[in-house]
């Protein structure tokens, strides 16, 4: 699939088939994922990755927005560890949204669907995310994201706004 339609394509998938997501596909997410960009390449990411039922339930419960069944789920983490330092440790948060981005795109390209649903800074939701999955106090959740072979096909749309672009000449 070419990039632009890649783009235009990939929706906030909330329904999937039971089908499971393949070992290859869940490679090639994850390829994309570390192939995007990292404030001075520290790379603070971690991606768990999540295919057990019951796990799955409690990070259906974990946050607001996380309620959508899945075969898989991957969270998307910052390893303060590996951080910037001081002021700019919150670089993390670019680095990993870089990453989940690309699993969106990536899975769009693949057949699959997706949905980004946010963790970080909802801290009951980082306490319940955290606990689902032992998280040491190092690793943050940024987000969950729902994958799996999509039950719908929203259309293809374009939000360009020319009232958003602020030309400074």
């Amino acid at each position: 699939m070419e990039l632009k339609n890649a783009l235009l394509k990939r929706r906030s998938i909330r329904k999937f088939t039971d089908e499971a997501v393949s070992e290859n596909d869940i490679s090639e997410l994850l390829h994309a994922a570390m192939s995007g960009p990292s404030a001075c390449n520290r790379t603070p990411w971690e991606f768990y990755v999540v295919t057990n039922p019951e796990v799955l339930e409690k990070l259906r419960k974990a946050a607001r927005y996380s309620k959508i069944t899945s075969p898989l789920a991957i969270v998307v983490c910052g390893n303060l560890s590996k951080a910037l330092p001081l002021q700019l440790s919150p670089f993390w948060i670019q680095d990993c949204s870089a990453a989940t981005e690309n699993i969106l795109l990536r899975s769009t390209d693949l057949g699959l669907g997706a949905v980004w649903c946010g963790v970080h800074p909802m801290k009951t939701a980082e306490k319940n995310v955290r606990e689902a999955l032992s998280l040491p106090e190092k690793i943050v959740p940024l987000n969950i994201i729902h994958i799996g072979h999509p039950a719908e096909e929203p259309e293809a749309r374009d939000q360009f706004s020319e009232k958003k672009i602020h030309y400074i000449k």
